[in-house]
């Protein structure tokens, strides 16, 4: 199952490793808009709204998970391409080591503070209770998700990436009729969304790492070290970023959700299907970044640096092709989209929810081209680079949902301030993919 990306024609070696990395995406998030679409549906609107408040809480968590993927995944797939194995397997055991410790201290976090997060962002009452019994279920959950994030980034760094599809496909499917039967048969309410998520995330964790631990075994190599600190730093230095950059947005998106809440209910409501939709599509393109930095990772590595160019134009080409068809069902079919996920919803709610979608639609083309490079910019190891055009987007998001949401624009000039920040970063993150390998 392991796939050498350094050998062959680019496009096809990317198309091939990175279908099924998109497939894998597309179940990961039926996790959470199962999660949504049960709530919204077998218990209310309101449910539906605690349940999007709270998502915007775990999403730091996520945060902290992907960057150590990506840590991990940049660092083992350069061993692999070099086919230093002994190597790969002490940066492995390292990340597991390291990803540990810092699980611990989140959950810690979490714990503690789930009840003054939710107060930072002015939850409303009504939906208090149930956002933060969401919350505390979900808490319990962290390692799965970082064990499951370490397991994947092994995966593709090794060039597979139809094993984790397989898990995935499985567990969302499941998870979407645990979550109807704990919610409509148990009548768990908020508490069976929570816990069928953390049941079948606890499950497809645990069958990754064993497959993971197989799979390394059939590898030769001498006798590799549990734990390196050069290595720990070599995996910080892209994980760090990583986690930042998730981070920050997470963050980010925690101020602009206190700015949302500052409009009731109903529009959290409606923003809380219309960014499940978003994150499926930012979320997918993200994930294919993910596959074009294990392509790069590995033919530097290999020292064919002049392949990377190569990848760059299949990426693009790739993701455009997939953004066509999602950006005309978001323009043209976005009011059947949320009112999927509620059961007579109100005007308001409808509205805000549709209005986002073609507000951000047509700039998936212009997002996705930013996430290309930026795959290639982790994969190259030039993270003061990723960094800058990753913040720049996060800073313009935040002060512009503040500003323009105080104008006549009402909550529209929130949803206005994604594609400016999209723009500015996508031109700087091609300009430094540009300065970097024109040259090549």
């Amino acid at each position: 199952m392991n796939k050498d990306l350094t050998v062959g024609n680019p496009e096809k070696v990317l198309w091939k490793f990175c279908l099924p990395l998109f497939g894998s995406i597309i179940f990961q998030q039926i996790y959470n808009i199962a999660d949504s679409l049960i709530a919204g549906k077998f218990i209310g609107e309101q449910a539906l709204a605690a349940v999007g408040n709270s998502y915007e809480i775990t999403l730091i968590f996520i945060a902290f998970a992907f960057g150590c993927n990506i840590g991990c995944s940049v660092i083992v797939s350069q061993f692999f391409g070099a086919k230093q194995y002994k190597e790969m397997k002490t940066a492995i055991s390292t990340a597991m080591i390291g990803s540990a410790i810092l699980c611990v201290v989140l959950m810690a976090v979490g714990i503690i503070g789930s009840g003054w997060l939710l107060e930072l962002i002015h939850t409303p009452a009504n939906i208090f209770e149930d956002s933060k019994l969401y919350l505390d279920i979900y808490v319990g959950s962290i390692p799965f998700v970082f064990f499951y994030n370490i397991a994947t980034g092994i995966f593709s760094a090794l060039g597979d990436s139809k094993t984790p599809f397989w898990f995935l496909a499985i567990s969302s499917v499941s998870n979407i009729f645990v979550d109807i039967l704990f919610v409509k048969e148990f009548q768990m309410g908020v508490a069976g969304v929570a816990w069928a998520t953390f049941l079948c995330q606890g499950i497809s964790c645990v069958l990754a790492i064993v497959v993971v631990f197989k799979r390394l075994r059939k590898i030769q190599s001498e006798k590799a070290s549990v734990f390196s600190f050069d290595l720990f730093v070599k995996i910080g230095y892209v994980a760090i970023p990583s986690i930042l950059q998730q981070s920050f947005i997470s963050v980010g998106n925690i101020i602009i959700q206190g700015i949302i809440n500052g409009f009731g209910s109903s529009v959290i409501a409606g923003y809380s299907a219309a960014i499940k939709l978003n994150n499926l599509v930012i979320t997918s393109f993200t994930t294919l970044g993910n596959g074009i930095s294990n392509y790069t990772a590995q033919n530097i590595g290999a020292g064919k640096e002049y392949r990377v160019k190569e990848g760059y134009k299949a990426g693009r080409k790739m993701v455009w092709l997939i953004c066509i068809p999602l950006v005309f069902l978001y323009l043209f079919a976005g009011k059947g989209l949320i009112s999927f996920f509620m059961d007579n919803p109100s005007r308001q709610a409808l509205h805000t929810g549709i209005v986002i979608l073609r507000i951000f639609a047509p700039f998936y083309f212009v997002v996705s081209l930013k996430l290309v490079a930026d795959g290639i910019l982790r994969g190259s190891g030039m993270m003061k680079q990723f960094m800058i055009a990753t913040f720049t987007d996060l800073i313009l998001r935040v002060v512009l949902a503040f500003v323009l949401s105080n104008t006549a624009l009402s909550s529209t000039g929130i949803w206005c301030s994604w594609p400016i920040g999209w723009t500015v970063a996508m031109i700087l993150s091609i300009s430094f993919y540009h300065k970097q390998y024109d040259k090549c």
